[in-house]
């Protein structure tokens, strides 16, 4: 008599590699939706801008690093920015062969006004969450970070 067949199922709606990555996908693309439309921006163009205004300078490997972007990716968004005059670069004083990127005044200028929209985007997403849940989900979201690179170093 043969064994029944023992397929191992995978409940997507319960895996949560699956549901954060969809979650974080449709997130992405909601928002994007804002800035394409409005400021002619793409996701990667967007990720450079938000990072660089965080920070004052930062080469194009940093960005990757930060950003999870490959850096064909990262370079083809860094072309677009510079060409539209919103970042500029500068030889690095500890390295010549690499790059700072900075922001320019008319990429300041449009942050002025695509951040406080992106803000108000982000408000109403989580709107539904009280001022509790919104911390908790920060603080499981930095738990989680920690763990992965707690597996990462495990290798």
């Amino acid at each position: 008599m043969a064994e029944p067949s023992t397929k191992p199922e995978l409940d997507l709606n319960q895996f949560l590699p699956y549901r954060l990555n969809s979650l974080a996908d449709r997130i992405s693309q909601a928002l994007a939706e804002l800035y394409e439309e409005r400021y002619q921006l793409n996701i990667a163009q967007w990720r450079v801008l938000a990072w660089l205004s965080h920070c004052d300078e930062l080469t194009a490997k940093k960005v990757c690093s930060y950003t999870n972007m490959d850096k064909a990716r990262v370079s083809r968004a860094i072309q677009a920015l510079e060409e539209r005059g919103l970042i500029r670069r500068t030889p690095a004083p500890e390295d010549q062969r690499q790059q700072d990127l900075h922001l320019t005044a008319a990429g300041q200028a449009l942050l002025v006004k695509l951040i406080p929209e992106a803000q108000a985007w982000e408000a109403e997403l989580v709107a539904t969450l009280t001022a509790g849940e919104y911390r908790d989900l920060l603080n499981v979201m930095r738990k989680l970070e920690r763990q992965l690179e707690r597996i990462g170093e495990r290798g």
